[in-house]
């Protein structure tokens, strides 16, 4: 899997804002491909190295405000200011003549959706292991630097025994984040180093778990799907996050018309569901089964522990 760098895409945007125009946040993420990229675009923003060659002080709000600046509102008043942008207090004066929006741009985020809907009619629901034949299950997670996605960010993936209820592996793997947090586009911030992990393995897991949805997604492609067909292996999606659907009583959750995932508490002491969901290669039915017999807490075991060994290791790095 190629990895897009969607920073550098991103502020290869701003660059173009010419002298004496501003864009805004909404803007930016709609040269991108998609609306929902406006709160990336923002954080994007604010971790920007360098101010003086990647000028993010043209982008504000999308009513003239102008929104925040990592070197302080003052800062950013000057540089507009200095391009002959005309402030008063907080907002641009005459923002609709300002308004740049004319980007060069090949919406990157519209072929990476077209690659999740490719992967999505790839996705099976239907078991390709007995249960006697379910043993290992892997589970992933990322630890990222808070708010610098610039500085590396560790990925841990543990191997967990159901049998022994132990952990018979783990790996890390510590690389740059190429693409921010954008919402139902995940796979493509976490795969990259779920895919490194996976390959490091000596023992190779007969079932993958993701911290992130699988079918219970609004394409039908969630961080699970992703994995298991890109490895081609039998994965469930385990998010914090309902995507999308509605809850049934039976806590099954629907999602057009079908039922897509399941609302998930480990014991009366766990106050916010998981919501579990096929990936590929599995039921519904099977995932729910395996997530309730390694859940002790809120995240099942797996996760719980992979997601300690990502930020342990984090630190010991930083």
């Amino acid at each position: 899997m190629s990895v897009l760098n969607l920073y550098e895409y991103t502020y290869g945007l701003v660059r173009q804002i010419p002298h004496g125009k501003v864009s805004s946040y909404g803007s930016v993420a709609k040269a991108l491909g998609d609306i929902k990229a406006s709160r990336a675009v923002g954080r994007m923003m604010n971790q920007n190295p360098d101010a003086d060659t990647m000028p993010c002080f043209r982008i504000v709000q999308s009513d003239g405000h102008l929104g925040g600046f990592g070197l302080g509102i003052d800062d950013k008043i000057q540089r507009l200011q200095q391009d002959n942008i005309e402030v008063d207090g907080n907002e641009i004066i005459d923002f609709k003549n300002t308004l740049f929006t004319d980007f060069q741009t090949d919406y990157p985020l519209h072929t990476l959706r077209k690659q999740q809907k490719h992967i999505a009619f790839k996705v099976k629901t239907t078991n390709v292991l007995r249960d006697s034949e379910i043993r290992y299950i892997a589970g992933f997670d990322v630890a990222y630097p808070f708010f610098d996605d610039w500085k590396e960010s560790v990925g841990a993936g543990i191997i967990y025994d159901m049998k022994t209820k132990t952990i018979v592996e783990q790996q890390t793997y510590k690389d740059r984040i190429m693409f921010p947090y954008i919402p139902t586009y995940l796979s493509f911030r976490e795969y990259p180093f779920i895919d490194k992990l996976y390959q490091q393995f000596d023992l190779k897991p007969d079932v993958l778990l993701t911290d992130g949805n699988g079918i219970l997604h609004p394409i039908k492609c969630g961080l699970a799907c992703f994995t298991g067909v890109s490895l081609n292996v039998p994965t469930i999606g385990v998010a914090k996050r309902q995507l999308c659907g509605t809850i049934q009583k039976d806590n099954y959750v629907q999602w057009n018309d079908e039922i897509v995932g399941y609302a998930f508490k480990a014991s009366k002491q766990v106050k916010k569901p998981v919501y579990i969901s096929p990936g590929h290669m599995i039921s519904l039915k099977t995932a729910v089964k395996i997530i309730q017999k390694i859940s002790k807490y809120k995240q099942p075991e797996p996760l719980r522990q992979a997601h300690k060994l990502a930020t342990k290791t984090l630190r010991q790095y930083q």
